[in-house]
């Protein structure tokens, strides 16, 4: 019986052991298997990044042609994927310009950008141009500030505005911004205006009305109900000595010595104007006042287009002919330049009038589906800049 007894409990203390053993084997697979999972997140050499996934997860997506948007302008090469930047060195300066051009770096570096390599010819008409307006403007100021001279002579204009050029070419401006923009180093001396320098101005003008009018410029107001501009237009009035004739249409009427003095006294004016603000203030206020005279006019040039007269004349329901034409004659004139919306805008007014003139009394902007978008450059290549609503 005793050894009965004795058998029963090492049968059941070797089932306990069993037991143990299988529990222990499971719990050993459990900790192999975390390793085995968690393993290859570690990376123990760059070869390991190399090797190809070996399943076939990470196969070539295919796309269909139908979901990539066709290239419109077939003939031209297509567009870098990424911005290139044109590269920039030390500028080759005479050293006889008596300004500071370290203490201009900022607004130097930012008319370098509006009016670098690729975009000036585009921007030219409405931020290339209006920038480097400012720029000179600005420019007369600095020199002003250690002189009594609101302009350059014509030899020391003739030395910094080459300087001017050097530097913005060093950092990637356009080397043609001076027959783009139509300025010389005498937009620097201030013409025919018979008042150069700021003893004489002060006598003359009112200038604390003139700087509390353009100190700050609303660029919503201002094109509007112009404060800044009529206080500008009244200086130069005052120091060219020239009597107010206006027509109907508010333009001035005068001579041409008398529009050109007053032309360069409104200049003698900005500059006084930027020896008193800040190179900032002073930028802002000019780029809106430039923004207010761009936007008046079309810049488009529009030769007489006779194949959509000819095509779209009779049209009274969307015709092929009629707007493949027209869409022809406007792929043509939106390659000038970028324009703004609100010149878009006149523009299609100008374009709509010269073919009512010539007997297409259709709206066929509408039946060929033509928007103010149209009327500028679009996407791809040098059509990367898509229609702005920009600020000049």
């Amino acid at each position: 019986m005793d050894c009965f007894q004795t058998v029963s409990q090492l049968k059941g203390s070797m089932c306990h052991a069993f037991l143990l053993f299988i529990a222990w084997l499971f719990s050993f697979q459990d900790v192999v298997a975390l390793h085995n999972v968690l393993g290859p997140s570690h990376v123990s050499s760059t070869s390991e990044l190399a090797n190809p996934p070996t399943t076939g997860l990470f196969e070539p997506i295919e796309i269909s042609p139908a979901v990539i948007p066709p290239y419109p302008y077939a003939g031209e090469p297509l567009p870098p994927m990424y911005p290139t930047f044109p590269t920039t060195y030390e500028p080759n300066l005479t050293g006889r310009c008596p300004v500071n051009f370290s203490a201009m770096s900022s607004i130097m570096q930012k008319t370098a950008s509006d009016c670098s390599q690729p975009l000036a010819p585009l921007v030219g008409n409405v931020i290339c141009c209006p920038q480097l307006g400012s720029l000179l403007h600005i420019f007369q100021g600095f020199y002003s500030m250690k002189s009594d001279k609101l302009v350059l002579q014509n030899t020391v204009a003739n030395d910094c505005f080459s300087d001017i050029l050097s530097i913005l070419a060093s950092r990637g401006a356009n080397h043609t911004i001076p027959t783009l923009c139509s300025v010389t180093s005498l937009n620097l001396t201030g013409g025919s205006c018979p008042v150069k320098d700021v003893v004489s101005f002060e006598k003359i003008v009112n200038t604390s009305k003139l700087l509390d009018a353009c100190s700050t410029v609303d660029p919503l107001k201002e094109c509007c109900r112009p404060i800044c501009q009529p206080a500008i237009m009244e200086a130069a009035l005052q120091i060219s000595g020239t009597q107010m004739t206006f027509t109907e249409n508010k333009n001035f009427v005068g001579g041409s010595d008398q529009v050109d003095a007053l032309n360069d006294c409104k200049g003698v004016a900005y500059s006084y104007l930027s020896s008193k603000l800040s190179a900032e203030a002073a930028n802002s206020a000019f780029r809106i006042l430039s923004a207010c005279k761009v936007n008046k006019v079309c810049p488009l040039d529009f030769k007489q287009p006779s194949e959509v007269i000819e095509a779209c004349r009779n049209v009274a329901a969307p015709s092929p002919s009629c707007c493949s034409s027209l869409n022809a004659y406007i792929a043509g004139v939106q390659k000038q330049m970028l324009i703004t919306n609100k010149q878009a805008i006149i523009c299609a007014a100008v374009f709509g009038s010269m073919l009512r003139k010539e007997g297409v009394m259709t709206n066929i902007y509408e039946l060929c589906d033509v928007d103010l978008k149209d009327f500028s450059i679009q996407a791809y290549g040098q059509q990367g800049l898509s229609f702005f609503s920009y600020l000049p």
